[in-house]
Formats: structure tokens, C-alpha cells, sequence
């Protein structure tokens, strides 16, 4: 929100320099965007009504006005924007002027036509970027002008206010927290204690939606004057980004940007008998005040008279019942609309507006009738207006917050200084807290209306640091050695689990845990939001394979010819949303490594690589894969550790993997991430590399069926020869294609590679080494030797 620093001097005494201002609400956590200066303080430039134009006579895009000053002179000037039409009044500068970009006015001529000045963009005169045309002023300013006047010098703060803290929308709201912290004197626009409010008859105004709207209230003010708004109105309002309009919608504005509250004003004379507040109907059409017709649903709150709607609830008035120069008496709204209901309507409609900026964030209760009081005495000083000196009302205003109390040691506790109890309550006291009760250890404090985003003791601590200064509380020394905790555990277990995974040429993929209506497969019986943001996330996941086909079919759509990717994430389970951490694995297309020797093409990922993945992460004893049936598998395991389902694995089916453009198998696995997975965290030992060459031999062989290659693998390493390096299997015939070497009967070849650290090997110890091996072979698993 933009705020001006002169409008918040109104109501407290400010710091000297601006810098000071910043760096006192920075530290008090109010963000600020920006800080622009605002104002033309220039000689020589006032303001000129055009009253002719024609075209250049040598130049088409030229134009030579013809410009009233407001002198009985006439001028004329050059100028090449087309955004004006005759009657605008718009900045003139005169010869001798200096613009802020140092360009100097003087008279000249322009393709042999004179001019004696020069019209003016924003942009020359430094209140803005459009450089597109001319700034075309309010209708109501004064010919003759000095362009200071209309532009006076101030300072424009863009501050971020965060959603909790909606009673800082409104200068008032700035000021009183900028009094708060600094302990200054806060100035009110209104009276502290207004006392009882007259009321009229609560039957004019019917509450049909009281969720949605507790309290409603509307106020007639009579025989008002629709016209400009003064000076001192209309260049307020424009400061802070906000343009003028009239009179009467200029103070429903300012008193929004001033207090906080918005106001809606109706053209009485045009409305129906009667006021209620209802829910739309299915498919209702209703003209808003911005010129676009809206088709509304029943989760849209409508302002209604007997016959039609004539406003959408905290969000917008309608057309037909707006302000005109002809109205004369105007009914006055002043109300407290749900957030919810206000920031459902707005994103549903697609139609923010100042009002349910700040309906949304929560407005203040106690504020609905002062500011309803504000407005109807501005419109009786600056139009002429009579107010009804009674008001109609229906429903309840919001309840205030409830008691909030603070211990004063747990507070020297968490800040880590000691506040003495009288500063404590100094501090609260100046934020509008009053206490209830009090002993030496702890006092209880009633919280204002406008701060219901104090509900907590620690809430209360927050208020004290800010006012105290977090600068003033000293750094302490930690202790070099703290002792490792559950939650340093759990991440030392994710962190290892996550390298393992990398480490086998996955990686990692974060998605989305709210998932769109229409997800892919995986994603049954998901958990549904009641009020979800948009038809992309609807629902919290129940599982992490939906999301990563979701990355897959991304990966190709873009080309990709491999895909290996993991996630580590939290799930939702059905019925009740419980909460749970799960591994999700997913592998498809080209594996990384050597090319077959048989067909000379990459071979692709398959079950095994699947299965390695999660034998490298769950290494536990008694880890088991067994088969199942599963709707969206073509071929389904589940994990099993002890006994206990852990998870699933398998092929997706083909239908699944088409949705996907995927040609060829889609394998995908996930289960818990939890005590039951435990990562055993391995010992790693760092190696030299061989410095000198190895020596490679092979060994083919042809063994029974009954024989396996972890036989095999564990007869050559058993007797643990010192030259032997490493073992790799490189063929297999076994099934058909073995059926010339007999039945039952398969053949398998490998390679041995032999290496000494410290010399260069002959071949005749290659030759032993190799030897001995080929015989523990030949003795202890019958194998036949091929040569």
C-alpha cells in the first residue's frame, strides 16, 4: 500500500529525516518497498486548458495548440502527443523553465511554426513513467496554476503489509503503530469514546447470508451537492495512486485510505425499499460499477434491494445505483464482510478491488461505525449533505479478541534479556492493550479490537522485542558441541539416502503436493481441500508416482532419452489425510554404461535396475519382493522388510505409459521413508589409483542351472587372491539360445582384471593367479571350462 508521509503527520509526529521513518518500521517488521519523492516543485510551469488544435502544416505528426494560461493572452504550442482532446487542462511549461532531466523551455520554432512553451508528459516532470502522452489533470483544476500546487512535494511510502496485519491499511493504522513504537502522541480524526449509537429499526435490513456478512449497517444523508471534490480532497487521494471521481465517491475513498474502513455510497432515489444481504443466485447477471457484467453463484454475496442486486458484497457496487451529478440523497454503507467469503468472491470473479484488499485481511470492528460517522460529516462540510441523525443496523459486530496473558519471565526467557515488568507493560499499553489483572509473575491483558492477530503469549513477547529493539538484545555464545538429535538424525538418514540415489545416476524431482482434480494415475480417493486456490490443487496427494510421471512426461515432451529420477516427500493419506514420508523411484528409457555386445545398442532400464535402486537405499536384513495384482501395473512386487509391506514396485501398464508418449517399459516403485527403511550409513574408504597397468583375462564357462552367479561371483573371490582386482560379468546364454550346449544347462563369461600397487605384473603371475581360480571353479562348482 502506498501511504504519504505528509497524510501520516497528520496524525503523529514523525521522525526528521525519512531514512530515520524507514529504518525505524523496517526494524519493527514493517517491510518497505519504496520510498519516492512526489511533487513538482518547478518555476515556469502552470496549468493551461487547450482550447484549439489543428494539424501542422509540414509535419503529420505534429500538432500546434492553441492553450489558455489564464491571462487574456492566447498561446500557441507545438506538440507531438495525440492523447488530448480540446477542453483538457494539462502542465504548461513556459519559457525560461527548467525540467528535472535539465532540459531548458524557450521559444523556438518547429518545422516553421512557433511555439512559446512547451506541454508536458509525466515523465518530464518527474511524477511517473508514462512517457506516452500528455498528463492530463483533474477537469477541476484551476487555469493559471502553479504546477507545485497541484503536485506539492511529499514522500510516498510503498510499504508490504503481510496479511495478518490488516489494521495497518490506512494511514490512521500506520500512524498508530508508528505511535506505538516511537511513544509519541497519536492524533485522532474521530472521538475516543463515541458512546451508544443511535439506532433505527433493524426490519429495513434483512441478514440472509449472516456468515458471510454479521453485521450490516447503512446511514441517509440528504440533499447533497454531487460535484468536485476540493483541492486539499482530490490531491490527497491522488497521492497515493487513487484518482478522482467526485465528491462523494472521493470520501468513501478517503476515508478507506484514512481509517481503513470501506464505505459504499448509493444513489438512494434509485433503490427499492428494503436492504437485504443474501447469498446470489445460479447464474445471476449483475453490471458492476467498473462497466462488466459478472455471472455470479451462490458462494457470491450480493447487496440486494426488494426488486434486484445492487452491489457485490465487500467487493464492488453496481452501475445502475452509482453516484451521478444528479443524486441527491445517498445511502451510506458501512458493514463487516468474512474474509473468506471476500477473497473466495474476488478470486472467483476476478475482481480486486481497494475494498476487498482489506475486507480479506479482516477490518477492524470497532472502526465500522466511526468511519460510517467520518464519511457522513465529510459529505455534510463538502457537500452540503444532511445526515439522518439515526442509523439502520442488523446482526452483531464480531466479539473482541479474547485475554491474552504474559508471564514476564517467560518472556525474559525467550528474548534472552531481562525487560522489566514496568517497560513490558509500557510497551503493550502503547499498542492499545489494556490490563485486566496482574500479579508479580504475570499479567493479563485485554486485546483491542483491531489487533486480532495478537492470540498468543508469544504474540504479546513479538510486540515487546519490536518496541524494545532487537539491537539492543546482546549476542551470546552457543556452545561449540551440541548433542545430535532426533531431527538431526532424520536428516543425516534423508541426506545419506538422497547420495546414495544421486550416486546411482538419479536425480532428484520435487512436485507439487496439491494435486489437480483430473491427476493421473496413483492418486485414488485423494484427500480434497475444502476451499482450494484453483482446479491445479484441489487435493494433497496420497502418493508420489502420480507427480513423477507428471516429470516424466514433461522430460519427453522435451526430448529427453533417459529418465531416472527419485523424490523424497510427504504424502497424504486417505480418509483422514494422515500424514506420511514417503520414496518414490522412476526409471524409463536409454541406461547409462556400456553397450550390449550382442545387438551394439545402449540396452535399456529394466525391473533389475528398479530393484537395485531399492536394495541400495533399504539395506535391512529380510527384505523381500513378492507379487501381486495391481490396476495400474503390468507387473507388480511388493516390499516387504520383516515381513511388513513397506511399499510397491513394478512395470507400468501400457496404457498408463502411452498417456505419457513413453515407448517402452516405465518402472516405478515407492514406499515408507521411516524407521522400518533405516539407511545403514557405510564406511567409506578412500583409495589410490593404480599407478600401474592391470592385466585382463577372461573365463567362460558352462555350469548348471542350479548354479547362480552369486556362486560363481563367491568362488572366485573366496580364497581372496591378491592380484585380482575386480570381477565382471559380460555374457550370458542360457534358456533357447543355450539348447546346443545341453539341457538344463546355461554358459556364463567373465572378466578378471589383475593389478599389483606397486610393480608392473608379469604374465607368467597373471598366468598362476589365473589358474588357480579356473581350478576352484573346475573342483567346487563342476564347472566345464571353455577355451
Amino acid at each position: 500500500m502506498r501511504f504519504s508521509v505528509k497524510w501520516l503527520g497528520e496524525f503523529v509526529d514523525l521522525p526528521d529525516k525519512i531514512e530515520e521513518l524507514t529504518d525505524l518500521l523496517t526494524l519493527a517488521g514493517v517491510e518497505i518497498e519504496s520510498v519516492e519523492p512526489h511533487g513538482a516543485d518547478i518555476d515556469n510551469i502552470i496549468v493551461a486548458e487547450i482550447t484549439a488544435s489543428s494539424r501542422h502544416p509540414d509535419a503529420d505528426r505534429l500538432s500546434v495548440c492553441e492553450v489558455n494560461d489564464g491571462t487574456a493572452m492566447k498561446r500557441q504550442i507545438v506538440c507531438g502527443a495525440t492523447n488530448y482532446k480540446v477542453g483538457d487542462k494539462v502542465p504548461l511549461a513556459l519559457p525560461g523553465a527548467v525540467l528535472p532531466n535539465g532540459t531548458r523551455i524557450k521559444l523556438s520554432k518547429l518545422r516553421g511554426v512557433e511555439s512559446e512553451g512547451m506541454l508536458c508528459s509525466a515523465t518530464e516532470l518527474g511524477l511517473g513513467q508514462d512517457a506516452s502522452g500528455l498528463l492530463i489533470l483533474s477537469p477541476y483544476t484551476r487555469v493559471g496554476s502553479p504546477i507545485r500546487d497541484v503536485f506539492p512535494n511529499d514522500t510516498i511510502l510503498d510499504v508490504e503489509i503481510t496479511p495478518n496485519r490488516g489494521d495497518l491499511l490506512s494511514h490512521f493504522g500506520l500512524a498508530r503503530e508508528i505511535a506505538a513504537i516511537t511513544g509519541r502522541q497519536l492524533r485522532r480524526p474521530f472521538e475516543a469514546s463515541p458512546g451508544e449509537w443511535p439506532i433505527q429499526e433493524q426490519q429495513a435490513i434483512q441478514l440472509s447470508a449472516p456468515a458471510a456478512c454479521p453485521f450490516y449497517s447503512v446511514r441517509l444523508i440528504e440533499n447533497v451537492r454531487v460535484g468536485p471534490s476540493p483541492d486539499w480532497l482530490r490531491l490527497k487521494i491522488e497521492s497515493v495512486g487513487l484518482r478522482s471521481i467526485n465528491n462523494i465517491v472521493d470520501i468513501s475513498n478517503y476515508v478507506m485510505l484514512e481509517l481503513g474502513q470501506p464505505t459504499h455510497a448509493f444513489d438512494a432515489d434509485k433503490l427499492a425499499s428494503g436492504i437485504d444481504v443474501r447469498p446470489a443466485r445460479e447464474g445471476e447477471q449483475f453490471l458492476a460499477l467498473d462497466g462488466k457484467t459478472y455471472s455470479l453463484k451462490p458462494e457470491n454475496l450480493m447487496i440486494a434491494d426488494d426488486q434486484r442486486a445492487i452491489g457485490i458484497g465487500g467487493v464492488m457496487g453496481g452501475e445502475d445505483t452509482g453516484m451521478t451529478a444528479a443524486t441527491r440523497n445517498v445511502l451510506l454503507e458501512a458493514a463487516y464482510f468474512s474474509p473468506s467469503s471476500i477473497r473466495r468472491t474476488a478470486r472467483s470473479l476476478n475482481l480486486p478491488s481497494d475494498a476487498s484488499y482489506r475486507f480479506e485481511r479482516g477490518v477492524d470492528p470497532g472502526m465500522i461505525l466511526r468511519a460510517s460517522q467520518r464519511a457522513a460529516e465529510l459529505m455534510r462540510d463538502l457537500a452540503g449533505g444532511e445526515p439522518a441523525p439515526k442509523l439502520w443496523m442488523a446482526g452483531e459486530l464480531p466479539p473482541d479478541p479474547g485475554d491474552v496473558q504474559l508471564r514476564y519471565r517467560r518472556c525474559d526467557n525467550l528474548l534472552g534479556t531481562t525487560i522489566e515488568p514496568h517497560r513490558t507493560d509500557q510497551i503493550l499499553t502503547g499498542f492499545g492493550l489494556t490490563k485486566r489483572a496482574a500479579t508479580e509473575e504475570a499479567a493479563t491483558w485485554k486485546i483491542p479490537s483491531h489487533r486480532r492477530d495478537l492470540r498468543r503469549e508469544v504474540d504479546l513477547i513479538e510486540e515487546v522485542v519490536r518496541v524494545y529493539g532487537v539491537r539492543q538484545i546482546a549476542g551470546s555464545d552457543r556452545s561449540r558441541f551440541t548433542e545430535s538429535s532426533r531431527a538431526d538424525t532424520e536428516y543425516d538418514r534423508e541426506t545419506e539416502l538422497r547420495r546414495t540415489l544421486a550416486a546411482r545416476g538419479l536425480s532428484e524431482a520435487r512436485t507439487s503436493k496439491l494435486i489437480p482434480r483430473n491427476a493421473p494415475a496413483f492418486n485414488d480417493h485423494a484427500v480434497q481441500l475444502r476451499n482450494p486456490l484453483s482446479e491445479e490443487h484441489v487435493a494433497l496427494r496420497p502418493g508420489l508416482i502420480g507427480g513423477l510421471l507428471d516429470v516424466l512426461a514433461r522430460n519427453i515432451r522435451a526430448g529427453a532419452e533417459r529418465v531416472a529420477i527419485f523424490e523424497v516427500g510427504r504424502v497424504f493419506q486417505p480418509p483422514d489425510a494422515k500424514e506420511e514420508r514417503h520414496v518414490g523411484l522412476l526409471f524409463w528409457g536409454k541406461a547409462d554404461g556400456e553397450i550390449q555386445w550382442r545387438a551394439n545398442v545402449r540396452r535399456r532400464f529394466d525391473y533389475f535396475d528398479l530393484k537395485g535402486a531399492i536394495t541400495s537405499v533399504l539395506r535391512v536384513d529380510g527384505i523381500q519382493f513378492r507379487r501381486r495384482q495391481h490396476q495400474h501395473l503390468a507387473l507388480a512386487v511388493d516390499i516387504l522388510v520383516k515381513d511388513n509391506v513397506i511399499g510397491i514396485a513394478g512395470q507400468l501398464s501400457g496404457s498408463l505409459a502411452s498417456q505419457a508418449d513413453a515407448t517402452g517399459a516405465v518402472l516405478v516403485a515407492e514406499f515408507v521413508d521411516s524407521a522400518a527403511t533405516q539407511i545403514q550409513r557405510s564406511s567409506r574408504k578412500f583409495v589410490e589409483f593404480g599407478r600401474f597397468p592391470a592385466v585382463t583375462r577372461d573365463i567362460a564357462m558352462i555350469v548348471p542351472d542350479a548354479v547362480t552367479h552369486a556362486d560363481v561371483y563367491g568362488e572366485i573371490l573366496s580364497e581372496h587372491e591378491p592380484l585380482l582386482e575386480s570381477v565382471r560379468l559380460f555374457d550370458v546364454f542360457e534358456g533357447k539360445d543355450a539348447e546346443h550346449i545341453g539341457s538344463e544347462r546355461k554358459s556364463l563369461a567373465y572378466t578378471l582384471t589383475y593389478r599389483d600397487k606397486s610393480r608392473t605384473l608379469t604374465s607368467d603371475e597373471v598366468t598362476a593367479a589365473h589358474g588357480r581360480i579356473r581350478e576352484r571353479l573346475r573342483s567346487k562348482l563342476g564347472a566345464e571350462l571353455r577355451e
